[in-house]
Order: C-alpha cells, then structure tokens, then sequence
C-alpha cells in the first residue's frame, strides 16, 4: 500500500468512528396534552446539511424546537455522542445545539450589532471569544458597517444574519434552523445558500425546515418528509423520487405549496 493509499485510509477510518452531529430516537414534541409530533428518528453528519419538508402544520417546527428544548418532548437526543435531551435549551446550546427559530425576533433588537455578536459568543471558550468574534465577522462582512447600531435598525435580511451569526458564535456542531429564507430576498437566500455550503465545509452539520423547496434543493444532501407529526420519508433527492408522498414535496408544484 502506497503513502497515499495509507493516508486515505486512515482518514475513512476516522471518519467511520466519528460521532454524527445530530442523533435523535424516538423524540416527540407536545404542547401540554396535545402531541404535535411522535417517534421521529434522524441523524445529522458532520460536514452535512439535512432539510426537513412537509405541509404547512406537519410539525416541523416543533421538532426544531423540541431539539432545541424549546417545547417539551421526550426521545434520546445526542450531539457529538454526547445526551442532551435533560438539559435545558441554554445549555443544550452550550452542549452544540445552536437554533435558530423561524422569524424576526431572533436578536436583541435594543442591543448593538456588537453587543448582540459578543453574547453569542459567550458559549465559546473564554479564551477563544475575539477569535470566534472575528470570524463571525468574516462570514457576515455587511455587519461590519453595523456593529455601532441597534440591531432593531437592521433589515430583515441582516437580522437574520445576526442571528445566525449569533448562533455560529457559540461554535456549535449542529446549526439547526427553521424557515431561514422566509421574507428574505433572492440575493439574500444567494447568500445563505453560500454561507451553508461554506459551514458545511468547517464541518458543522445543519438540519433545516424549510418550505421553500426550491431554496432547500439547492443545498441539500438528503431530505426528511414530516406529515402529520410522522416522519414517512427520508433519503436524498434521488431518493425520495421513488416515494409517491416524498414526491410530492420534491415537485415543482410542490415547491409553489
């Protein structure tokens, strides 16, 4: 065996014990006796991004958010191996599990740009705050103009992208994000669809719920189909072409849905 040849090994080897991103058994979501969602089962990879379809009140935001510890559910959830699913969403967060829920809102509209970047980053280690504060900057360089203005004055756009720049901050393993191109701009989905190819390649693993079917084809390495609060497909585009309900949801007059 060739120098190469060993080192490609190795490499396949390490990436076959690695811990996925994101594992979730059997998880549920509910708000007080009503279960929105039941029994969901998925994994994230690192370096993958995972979209998540389904009609208008499948549950999918409730998923995100029963990750999240947002709303309460039940199920095993691991990031990087490690449970997760007892702690409450602030450290979850801590633990690797950055969301980002769907809408405006997401930022502290009465803080700086500044000061809403450095309170995201307190999840990263202290010594590694400027670093994490700096790269931030790099991925979202339009804030850079903003940092000294409150983050109410920003548009929809850039608010989204402080939120997520929020969330990157914390280092987080898994980015999980709900509707991020709702109201936004077709330069700007442009530019997420770019940002999420560029954290997939630091090897952060993004679980996404999305009803932009367009946007999400254009970013996905494999899908998860939610109707009625049930995961009843999963797989990649290819796929999911052979699944009649899946289908569906990959038609283009899916994407108009």
């Amino acid at each position: 065996m060739t120098t190469a040849d060993e080192s490609a090994a190795r490499i396949r080897a390490a990436s076959a014990t690695m811990e996925p991103a994101l594992t979730c058994e059997g998880v549920s979501a509910r708000y007080g006796r009503i279960e929105v969602c039941r029994n969901i089962s998925l994994t994230v990879a690192e370096r993958e991004v995972v979209t998540v379809l389904g009609p208008n009140g499948a549950g999918k935001s409730s998923l995100l958010g029963a990750l999240g510890g947002q709303v309460r559910g039940g199920g095993a959830i691991r990031v990087g191996g490690h449970r997760i699913e007892a702690l409450p969403a602030h450290r979850r967060a801590a633990a690797g599990l950055a969301l980002v829920p769907e809408g405006r809102g997401n930022c502290f509209g009465s803080l700086t740009v500044r000061e809403n970047l450095l309170l995201g980053a307190r999840l990263a280690p202290r010594n590694e705050r400027d670093t994490v504060y700096a790269e931030v900057l790099d991925l979202f360089p339009s804030l850079r103009s903003r940092l000294s203005q409150p983050a109410s004055a920003l548009s929809g756009g850039e608010q989204q992208m402080l939120a997520i720049g929020m969330a990157l901050a914390g280092r987080p393993k898994l980015l999980a994000l709900d509707e991020p191109s709702q109201g936004l701009a077709p330069t700007i989905l442009r530019d997420l669809t770019r940002l999420f190819a560029l954290l997939r390649g630091r090897g952060i693993g993004l679980l996404i719920a999305e009803q932009n079917h367009a946007f999400a084809a254009a970013m996905a390495d494999r899908f998860v189909v939610i109707v009625g609060g049930e995961l009843v497909a999963e797989g990649t585009r290819d796929e999911l072409r052979r699944d009649v309900i899946a289908a569906a949801y990959l038609s283009k007059d899916g994407e108009r849905s």
